[in-house]
């Protein structure tokens, strides 16, 4: 039996290739605009903006960030395997940036009044990471 078989018959959970370049640069403290920049890509760096313009009260900022890290994060998923559902587990750690974009759309969706985006995103990230869920709200 491998390590990844869902003895409940779903999809095996997807765990995204590391990506490790975009999280140390803003480990090393560079500005979150020049890594996006130059990582366009990485849905971790947008979860960092949409993070600091929410903390600094740009609820649509932060927004338009998550919601550009959601889709990096969806075309990154399914490039590598995902199909719409399954588990997205938040201990892997390249997983983390999508999820963390994921609960950024949902914060910024319920500050601006958009409550259906809102609570699909959150029940997305429920279903997709329960780990997420907890440890992010």
């Amino acid at each position: 039996m491998s390590q990844h078989e869902n003895l409940l018959g779903g999809p095996a959970p997807t765990h995204l290739p590391d990506d490790p370049e975009p999280r140390q640069l803003l480990d090393a403290g560079t500005a979150p605009a020049e890594v996006a920049a130059k990582y366009p890509a990485s849905s971790l760096v947008w979860a960092q903006l949409a993070d600091d313009a929410f903390a600094q009260g740009r609820a649509v900022e932060s927004y338009a960030y998550a919601r550009t890290g959601y889709h990096r994060g969806l075309d990154a998923l399914r490039r590598n395997g995902w199909r719409g559902h399954g588990p997205i587990p938040f201990e892997h750690q390249p997983n983390r940036g999508f999820l963390r974009a994921l609960h950024a759309l949902a914060r910024a969706a319920q500050a601006i009044g958009e409550q259906e985006e809102y609570e699909r995103c959150t029940t997305f990230l429920r279903e997709s990471s329960p780990t997420a869920a907890e440890q992010l709200s």
